[in-house]
């Protein structure tokens, strides 16, 4: 019985290395199966690595003057090739220069346009000019163009607005339209303090000036209200300096942009 039993054990012992050598088989054929896939071209990234060292080889040489440090001196050969090989860059646009030339001299032809045409309100202290080289600036009393606590201009309002309009619309400069009250609280529906009055007023002369033919894209209207004064408020003269409308024209063409250098 034992005999018999031995010989079991021994038959099984036997068959036992065909478990292992599967096993073996098995991680062979994994194993290179996984060195398959790490050795297989990605395209796409081989498009990209391949267009890469192409660029860099065939990009033109460009070399930059080397700083001397201590005693070593570049030979006068080596650098005269340097500078052939770089190119200067013209950080400037061409033309540019010309086209500021010429908007600066256009502010100057619409400051002395204005001061012709209003030089009888300019005398009369109901209109000023004020210029630099980069705004023009029109102010206008509230005495010709609003009646007290109003946002309507006065009838006599109109012309002079239409030739402020005839003067601006053949220009393409960006005009911001400030409007500025006295210290004065005014409590209405429609305007419940001097923000909204300021701004109504500066929105009405916008509104005006682009019905007579100037570009609405390149205006825009603030009210200061009270807070930006010229004169002081404890007198009725200084009150009335300080209700007026000002017409700041820009030699830049782009409102916003004008509008952040403003500010």
């Amino acid at each position: 019985m034992m005999r018999r039993q031995r010989e079991d054990d021994e038959s099984h012992n036997k068959e036992r290395w065909l478990v292992s050598y599967a096993d073996f088989i098995t991680l062979l054929f994994a194993f290179f199966v996984v060195m398959y896939s790490i050795s297989s071209i990605n395209e796409g990234k081989y498009k990209v690595l391949s267009q890469t060292l192409e660029g860099a080889f065939n990009s033109v040489q460009r070399t930059t003057k080397p700083i001397q440090v201590g005693d070593n001196i570049v030979k006068s050969e080596e650098l005269d090739a340097d500078e052939q090989q770089m190119q200067p860059v013209d950080t400037i646009p061409r033309g540019s220069e010309g086209r500021v030339k010429d908007r600066t001299k256009g502010m100057r032809e619409i400051a002395d346009k204005f001061a012709a045409e209003f030089s009888g309100l300019i005398t009369d202290g109901l209109v000023s000019v004020n210029e630099n080289e980069e705004w023009v600036e029109l102010s206008l009393s509230n005495k010709i163009l609003f009646k007290s606590g109003d946002v309507e201009p006065y009838d006599d309002a109109f012309p002079i607005l239409e030739q402020i309009a005839a003067i601006l619309k053949v220009q393409d400069n960006a005009l911001l339209v400030e409007g500025f009250t006295d210290n004065i609280p005014i409590r209405t529906r429609s305007h419940p303090s001097n923000w909204e009055l300021s701004s109504a007023r500066a929105s009405a002369v916008v509104r005006l000036l682009a019905h007579e033919g100037v570009d609405p894209s390149r205006m825009a209207a603030i009210g200061y209200g009270q807070f930006q004064p010229i004169a002081r408020n404890d007198t009725p003269e200084g009150r009335s300096r300080n209700r007026r409308i000002v017409l700041v024209i820009s030699k830049d063409p782009n409102v916003r942009v004008t509008l952040r250098n403003k500010g």
